[in-house]
């Protein structure tokens, strides 16, 4: 990154459609880390990090600053990466800059969501006074309450309390000069793109009253309220938010959220990040299809044991000669439990059922990838 650019990270291929997202003031981009990785099967996912926060220069932003200035940042990271159009969605602060891009650059939005936000944030004083102590004290006072203000009780990410407790007091305080001169209640009957309100029903900083007042006002705009969820939603109800956003962005429903977890436990994250950068539109379709039906319905299916659907797949595998495929899958039944000497029975198995050849072929692959894991198993192909 350049010092007058935001942090920020890209997933998915480069070529599909852009989504930004934004984070929330105290947060990082780590914020999304439970949704991002889904949307990317069908978006350029880049999430960005405000000033002083995460990877992000403190000095992007100073006194005084304001909303406006928060978005064209924002619109200098789009233009640097070469995207001019682009779907957003944004959490509290990172949702009042997504408002403010619809009212004054709606030819560079293709759709807005507004997550646990607001058009005003209750007034100016509260955050003058947070900004002027920050600056007299730095953050830990805040830290301390993150929890309450962030999360219903019994719930936190440590991830994003340790992201507050190390941004910069400086950029921070600036921060909260812009949300305390944000006020778009007038101007939200402009916004032209579709929108969707996301709101947490036990959110005390931005309550679904303020998102409903958004959505009375934006013609067209949706509602949806998360039980259970306070402040920042999408850490902690993941599933709910992200149904809510693949149907506003045309993705369908979230059912590829559980698919994914258990691929990425399966196969390994190396494994599925590599599949998704080669990822293209026209194969992100039968990505999603992978994740939703074959790990969301199938591997997620308690009947049978990781173990036992592991066994069973090496067997198909063998017995069709899908041997790329038996490597993964090999490395997939370590992670599953089996033994190298179990793997090797299963393999054997498959010369009475499969054949002699296809059991060869299956040895000489099998016993190259659990030499690689180090497993004591000689690296020497084996043959009849």
């Amino acid at each position: 990154m350049t010092g007058n650019l935001l942090n920020h990270r890209a997933e998915g291929p480069a070529s599909a459609p852009p989504l930004l997202l934004g984070p929330s003031l105290g947060t990082s981009y780590a914020l999304w880390d439970e949704i991002a990785p889904e949307l990317s099967i069908t978006h350029r996912v880049i999430r960005w990090d405000l000033p002083g926060h995460g990877g992000s220069a403190a000095d992007l932003i100073g006194p005084g600053a304001t909303v406006g200035d928060l978005a064209a940042l924002v619109l200098a990271l789009a233009d640097s990466l070469g995207v001019e159009r682009f779907a957003y969605a944004g959490v509290s602060l990172g949702g009042a800059v997504g408002l403010h891009l619809a009212v004054h650059h709606p030819e560079r939005l293709e759709s807005l969501a507004v997550i646990c936000s607001s058009a005003h944030f209750d007034g100016s004083g509260p955050w003058r006074e947070r900004a002027a102590r920050v600056r007299r004290e730095g953050l830990q006072w805040l830290v301390e309450t993150a929890g309450s203000r962030w999360f219903t009780p019994g719930f936190t990410v440590p991830r994003l309390v340790r992201d507050h407790r190390e941004a910069d007091p400086g950029a921070y305080a600036a921060c909260c000069d812009a949300l305390a001169a944000f006020d778009l209640r007038d101007r939200l009957a402009e916004i032209p793109v579709r929108t969707l309100l996301v709101a947490g029903r036990e959110d005390p900083a931005t309550p679904p009253a303020h998102l409903r007042e958004i959505a009375d006002a934006v013609p067209g705009a949706a509602l949806v309220e998360v039980p259970g969820a306070s402040h920042l939603a999408p850490a902690q109800c993941p599933r709910a938010v992200l149904t809510a956003l693949r149907a506003h962005l045309g993705a369908g429903e979230g059912g590829a959220l559980p698919g994914m977890a258990v691929r990425r436990e399966v196969l390994g994250d190396a494994h599925v990040d590599r599949a998704q950068a080669r990822q293209t539109p026209f194969t992100a379709r039968f990505q999603d299809f992978i994740s939703r039906y074959a790990w969301g319905e199938i591997w997620t299916d308690p009947t049978l044991s990781r173990r036992e659907r592991s066994m069973i797949t090496l067997t198909a595998l063998v017995a069709h000669g899908h041997y790329d495929e038996l490597a993964m899958h090999v490395r997939a039944a370590r992670r599953n439990g089996l033994t190298p000497e179990e793997i090797g029975a299963v393999l054997l198995q498959t010369a009475v059922y499969c054949g002699v050849p296809a059991a060869n072929s299956a040895f000489a692959v099998a016993q190259r990838v659990l030499a690689e894991e180090g497993t004591g198993v000689p690296g020497a192909a084996g043959g009849e």
